[in-house]
């Protein structure tokens, strides 16, 4: 209700202290000033990019202008809520889960090493913890949203339009998910950081959040063009016919980039990574 003016104004008077009480609960958010109600359930737009919803997570900060503010008795309480549920905005677009929270029904490969645990797919070190996880279903094109949580040192990719048999960054595509702070990793190529689409389109660094926080990335796979978007900028905006015309940059043979469609899969390299809000739009 009343998304652009407050229901009613409750401020105090210049000088005074004020109070606030926010509830954030996915999109929306509900607000009260001084025990007066002036946001009711309202969705939150992504001010920098209208066109996607708000991130799920990010930080909380307190904003100036210029101005004398002061802060304080600044208190917060999480709200648990499952990370597999889909935004008023995403349902509208569209946008089908991947991943109910609960089991890996609809994926397939290794479902040992790959497991459901309290809304995510946590892929832990073990005998068996290189092996992939991919989605039932083929894809060609879409969008194709998650948010991850990487280790120090973790190291892990996302296949797309990839087969289930043998190395997808050759037989299909990867996208390089990569903690590329780790030391072990300083002397990499340009096309191996995070995000890139390996040995083909290198991508933007400088983009990731801490080791530990989740980070929100989209995918976008129309034809022969890609685009990653991480954590809100762009560090991935290329067309993988026109990067390997005259042979891709690893010097490698590359069969996949023909495909049309695949499977959809993480693909494991021995770290521990986390994954929750999957969500897929077929375009």
């Amino acid at each position: 209700k009343n998304p652009s003016v407050p229901l009613t104004v409750a401020d105090n008077p210049v000088g005074e202290w004020n109070t606030f009480r926010i509830i954030m609960t996915g999109e929306r958010v509900s607000v009260w000033l001084n025990g007066e109600l002036t946001v009711d359930n309202v969705i939150m737009e992504n001010y920098w990019d209208r066109s996607i919803p708000i991130f799920p997570t990010g930080p909380v900060e307190l904003q100036a202008h210029g101005t004398d503010l002061a802060f304080r008795d600044i208190w917060i309480r999480e709200i648990k809520s499952p990370e597999y549920i889909l935004t008023e905005k995403e349902k509208e677009e569209g946008f089908t889960s991947l991943f109910n929270g609960r089991n890996l029904d609809g994926w397939i490969g290794n479902k040992v090493s790959y497991t459901a645990e309290d809304g995510m797919i946590v892929i832990k070190p073990g005998n068996d913890s290189g092996g992939n996880l991919y989605t039932e279903k083929e894809y060609a094109d879409f969008v194709f949203r998650f948010e991850f949580q990487l280790t120090p040192g973790a190291n892990n990719g996302l296949g797309i339009r990839t087969p289930t048999e043998g190395d997808a960054a050759y037989v299909g595509m990867e996208l390089q998910i990569l903690d590329n702070t780790a030391s072990v990793y300083a002397g990499l190529e340009p096309y191996q950081y995070h995000g890139s689409v390996y040995g083909v389109i290198p991508a933007r660094r400088g983009f990731l959040r801490p080791v530990g926080e989740w980070n929100y990335q989209e995918v976008t796979v129309k034809g022969t063009k890609v685009k990653v978007v991480l954590n809100g900028t762009i560090i991935v905006d290329g067309d993988i016919a026109e990067a390997a015309m005259n042979g891709t940059i690893d010097g490698k043979e590359h069969p996949g980039l023909q495909n049309r469609k695949g499977h959809i899969g993480f693909l494991g390299h021995g770290s521990v990574v986390k994954f929750r809000n999957i969500r897929i739009k077929e375009l």
